[in-house]
This record gives structure tokens, sequence and C-alpha cells, in this order.
């Protein structure tokens, strides 16, 4: 019932999904007279899907303290209660972020060595995709915290795009090692002297995501947040030049007609759609944030990604690499590295 369309966008995303990802069945909480007048118009949504009704919703606006006092049997708290009760292998939502967060914590907790969530950004790269986290979960990060995001965000690239040893990097102001703040130089520490299924590159700067240098890049949720703004800020700037120049006369409309194949596919592979669907990776579940004014199709993207987190060792492999982190055997007696690794939570 969430985002800015609610069940007009859900259902018919739920219907492409239906026939792009075979046997996937699908919980959908909600008013449901509004559900059952959209699956009406949609056979194939409603062949794989059951409605469990409340005429409760959360606001967008509401703060997550409100949503947590208010929430108890919302359609956003019910499916993430669903999760929680076995009955669902993932939860998608494109309602309110905060709320989503703070209700899934609260009901699901966090995994077993780890101390706090993070959210994932797919970010469009000269070669593919960058995983980036965190973007907005949390606005300071500690050393700790950083190499728990570097471990499930490796996690996370290899289950959803098919990395088959994903290469990780922390975002900082330069590669030297001496450069950036105390977190970041002891987070490049701990994963340059620990053994882990991923490959770690070390330091990368800003431009490096868009050239996918990396296919993961670390940070902090304040930095990730503004970098991820910026990006798309720049992505509607540009959208909007082109647009401008190529109708500013004949001759220009002309040149845009004859390229206009290409500009389909560069429209088409900028669509923040293609990449829609933000895990809120940490949880004790998997929890999908689709983005709130997400078309049928983002909202399918969305369903994609929650599919392949359920489908994978996603979860066994991050309890691998924690254990790892911990083992006596990675790190010398007496390692100042040590002292600071052995700070994660167990």
């Amino acid at each position: 019932m969430g985002g800015d369309h609610g069940p007009s966008v859900v259902v018919p995303g739920v219907a492409r999904a239906a026939q792009a990802l075979p046997g996937v069945r699908f919980l959908l909480h909600g008013d449901e007279a509004k559900l059952g007048a959209e699956l009406a118009k949609a056979p194939a949504a409603k062949a794989v899907s059951e409605i469990r009704h409340t005429d409760k919703c959360i606001a967008m606006e509401e703060k997550p303290a409100q949503a947590m006092r208010r929430g108890k049997g919302s359609s956003l708290w019910n499916a993430v209660e669903s999760l929680r009760a076995g009955e669902a292998h993932a939860c998608v939502s494109a309602g309110n972020t905060g709320a989503l967060m703070a209700i899934s914590k609260l009901i699901l907790r966090m995994g077993a060595g780890l101390e706090r969530p993070a959210i994932v950004a797919n970010w469009p790269n000269m070669k593919g995709v960058t995983t980036v986290l965190d973007v907005g979960a949390n606005v300071e990060s500690d050393a700790a915290q950083l190499v728990e995001f570097a471990i499930m965000g490796a996690a996370y690239h290899h289950a959803v795009h098919g990395s088959k040893r994903p290469t990780v990097g922390l975002l900082n102001v330069g590669s030297e090692d001496q450069k950036g703040h105390e977190e970041v130089r002891e987070a490049h520490a701990i994963l340059r002297e620990t053994k882990l299924d991923f490959d770690y590159q070390g330091f990368v700067e800003g431009n490096d995501i868009a050239l996918g240098t990396v296919d993961v890049v670390v940070t902090d949720g304040f930095t990730g947040n503004v970098a991820l703004k910026t990006a798309e800020g720049l992505a509607r700037f540009f959208s909007n030049e082109i647009k401008t120049t190529l109708t500013s006369s004949p001759l220009a409309m002309l040149g845009a007609l004859i390229a206009s194949s290409a500009l389909g596919k560069m429209k088409q592979r900028l669509d923040p759609g293609r990449v829609n669907g933000a895990p809120l990776l940490g949880l004790n579940g998997i929890v999908v944030k689709s983005h709130g004014g997400a078309d049928a199709n983002g909202f399918f993207s969305a369903i994609r990604v929650a599919t392949d987190l359920a489908r994978s060792d996603f979860s066994a492999e991050i309890e691998r690499n924690l254990q790892r982190l911990t083992a006596p055997s990675d790190k010398a007696e007496g390692d100042p590295v040590s002292a600071v690794s052995d700070g994660v939570p167990e």
C-alpha cells in the first residue's frame, strides 16, 4: 500500500514477476478491495497471489518513532511479520523507508555477528553495476561496521549480480594509506590483513564508482547518501540538457531523429528503475526497499532482487566471512589489527 502509487504499481509489478520468475508466489498485505480490483485486471498476478487484508497503513510522511508506536497491524508491519513467521522468504515494500527500517529491525533483529544494518544502492557504471553501501542507514560508522558492510556488500554482489569473487574498495579522499579519517584507515588495515571470500582492492575515490573500478564500494551512510543524491541530481541535469539541446532547432531535432535508436538505448541504460531495489542488509531476513516513485517495471526489479537473494547462500556467505574475521589463524597474536577486529560483536 506504500509508495507514490500503491497497488496500481505493485500488482502490475507482481504480474511481470509472475511471468519472469516461475515458482514465486506472493502474499499481498493491504486493503482487500483495492488490491482485488487491481488483481482483477492482472490474471497472471492473481494466479500467484494471496491477499492478507488490513485497512491500516503507514503514511509516507510518518516518522519512524510514530510508525513503531502505531504500526502494529499495518500492511508494512504485517508484511515483515510474515517474513519472521516463515510464511515468506523475502519482503518487498515501496513504503516509508524509515518505518520499514525501524519495524524490520524490531521484528527481525540483526543477523548473528552483525551490529548495524546498511542500505544498498545499485549504481550503473561503465562495466555493469557497482554495489554501494551504506547509503543512508547509519550517519556514522566505525571501523568494525565498515568491515561488516564490506562483507555484506560482497555477498550481495555475488548473489544478485553474479560476480564469482567480488572486488571491494573503501571510499576515501585518496588512494594512499595515510589518507582519510581514523575509522577508514582502521577498516583498511583489517580488510587488508584478513582472508575473506572477496578481493579487497584498498581505497577508491568517488569517480571510481561510475568507472566500475571495483564491484563493491563501502562507506558510511552520510557520505553514501550525499554521493547518491548528487549522482541522481547530475543524471536529471544531463537528461534535461540533452533534451533541451536536441530540441533547440530543426537541425538538432533531425539529428535526434536519426540517432533515436542510440538515444533510446542510452535512456534504458540510465533508467533508475532498471536497478531499483535496495536491500536492508544485516537483518535476520531479506527486506528490499523499492523506490517510492517506481513504476511497475521498477517494482518488478525490486522483486527480482529479493528473489535472487532468497535463492542464494547470501546469509551463509556472510556468516563464513564473519567467522574468518574473528578466527585466530587469520591474525597474528599481539597484532594491533586484532584489537580492532575483536571489536566486531559476536
